[in-house]
């Protein structure tokens, strides 16, 4: 069973040393793998320091109402030693904010996010629709991971799910439907 949180969890958080017994840094956004829409970790401040640190999901020991709990701050890392991530690293990459868009025209911004809290992945994109489709039907379309087409640094490919229907296509259906 998913066990989704909205973005706004992610951000701004305190990051609590087991050994020191309370808050060392704060996380202050998440680090998102454009790749596979993966949270892999947040940049993170330290007070005193004006170096960004990283903390990885997996020096997470606990995730609390309180904050994120970690052994202690050796766990916070510089992001020139994490090579093996470096490219993500090195996008800075922002979901928030990104256009998304079909093959027929763009449908809005992602105004938020909800993600597994276990598997930290991505699951719904939530797309503020521009101005001119407010006055539609939705004016938030929820957009699932499974819709995804393609994620660029510009914007955010997803399948069409508004088809029409052509009368031709809806004719040999009628004549074959059992009559009443």
């Amino acid at each position: 069973m998913l066990m989704l949180q909205l973005s706004k969890s992610l951000t701004n958080v305190p990051i609590l040393s087991l050994r020191v017994g309370g808050p060392i840094a704060i996380a202050v956004e998440p680090i998102i793998n454009p790749h596979n829409l993966k949270i892999l970790g947040w940049w993170c401040k330290s007070p005193g320091s004006t170096v960004l640190h990283v903390l990885l999901v997996e020096d997470v020991r606990q995730v609390s109402p309180n904050g994120l709990a970690i052994n202690d701050d050796t766990d916070l890392t510089n992001p020139n030693e994490l090579v093996r991530h470096k490219e993500v690293l090195h996008t800075h990459f922002e979901l928030i904010g990104k256009d998304v868009k079909t093959k027929r025209g763009k449908l809005g911004k992602v105004s938020d996010y909800s993600y597994d809290s276990d598997s930290m992945l991505v699951i719904k994109l939530y797309v503020a629709r521009p101005l001119t489709k407010i006055f539609s039907s939705e004016d938030t379309l929820i957009i699932d991971r499974s819709q995804i087409i393609e994620i660029t640094d510009h914007y955010i490919l997803v399948k069409d799910t508004d088809v029409k229907v052509t009368e031709e296509e809806i004719a040999p259906a009628a004549e074959a439907a059992p009559a009443a």
